[in-house]
């Protein structure tokens, strides 16, 4: 499954979707992008105590400068034995280019899982490409981490346990989460009183030069064609970036030598995926160069489904819940 082969030419009749249609953006003179504002809407936080809500959420500031921000999501009732809730640090999907903390499949799946999870979970949002390309976006996830350490934001200070905290993406906010994991663990120590437990990586958006096997199988995938993550590539990465750069792949011999570092630190990972995402070659390929470098890795690969399914179908994201209710029981009791 994870062998790589050629890339599909070109000239094949079925690749001959515009992927900037697809992804209802127009490129601007400057290189800016204008975004259709509808595509994806937004839901506002609901930080009043209304008894009916059973998930409270609230909008902070973490950087002025750079506009971004966290949406912090609280779960009502509190727990009767510790009175505090382990921590998620969430990183949104949407290719790098599309989507906010705001986004309401990310306010809806946020706080569902807080919900299922009794969790608090701090959603990150972080500067978007092309305008900001990457690593603007690790830089403000890891920017996020530090905050989290000192802010004084009552719900945090008030009901977080600091020593069970999880750092999570989906699809290119699971790239993200990867990647301020890998540098954010070499000043662990730095981090403490709080302590990260692992890494959960949903159906992270990982790419390369060459084709694999499952982005041919699926070249015309209705949610994540290939020639849409290309597009998102080109957007997102540095200029003069190949696709082989070790921010888009993870399994050239500099990327791997990152993973060191995880192996190091000793956190647990969970990579999640399905047979039905053109990525999931990339993802299993993904999990063996980690077990390969000794880093504590376990995986969960379903059958069918497709990319993003967890947040653009919330009744399907229960499914996840259970996986993450395991991994963070399992990662909770190992003492690091």
């Amino acid at each position: 499954m994870s062998d790589q082969t050629k890339a599909a030419p070109s000239s094949n009749p079925t690749v001959v979707d515009d992927p900037y249609k697809r992804l209802e953006i127009t490129r601007n003179p400057n290189g800016s992008l204008t975004r259709n504002p509808n595509r994806f809407p937004n839901t506002s936080a609901t930080p009043d105590p209304d008894p009916t809500v059973p998930v409270l959420s609230k909008d902070v500031t973490i950087n002025q400068t750079t506009h971004t921000w966290a949406r912090v999501f609280l779960p009502r009732q509190k727990p009767l034995d510790t009175n505090k809730f382990p921590l998620i640090v969430y990183y949104h999907a949407g290719g790098f280019i599309h989507c906010s903390a705001a986004s309401t499949i990310f306010h809806v799946f946020c706080s569902n899982m807080a919900l299922e999870l009794q969790a608090i979970v701090v959603s990150v949002d972080y500067r978007l490409a092309p305008e900001h390309r990457l690593p603007a976006a690790y830089d403000d996830a890891i920017e996020a981490l530090l905050w989290i350490k000192t802010t004084q934001e009552e719900w945090l200070t008030q009901y977080a346990n600091f020593t069970t905290c999880f750092v999570m993406g989906s699809s290119s906010g699971s790239n993200i989460a990867y990647h301020a994991g890998i540098r954010v663990a070499e000043e662990a120590d730095g981090l403490r009183p709080w302590k990260i437990r692992g890494l959960i990586l949903n159906q992270p958006f990982f790419g390369g030069s060459v084709k694999v096997e499952s982005e041919l199988r699926l070249v015309n995938d209705p949610v994540l064609p290939p020639g849409v993550g290309d597009l998102m590539w080109e957007l997102a990465l540095p200029i003069g970036a190949d696709r082989d750069h070790e921010y888009c792949n993870p399994t050239t011999t500099k990327g791997t030598n990152l993973m060191e570092k995880l192996a190091a630190v000793g956190w647990k990972v969970l990579v999640t995926g399905c047979d039905g995402d053109p990525l999931i070659d990339r993802q299993v390929e993904l999990v063996k160069s980690m077990e390969e470098k000794g880093v504590k890795v376990v995986s969960h690969f379903r059958m069918g489904d497709h990319h993003g399914v967890d947040f653009m179908q919330p009744d399907k994201a229960n499914a996840l819940f259970l996986v993450l209710k395991d991994f963070i029981a399992s990662a909770t009791s190992v003492t690091l």
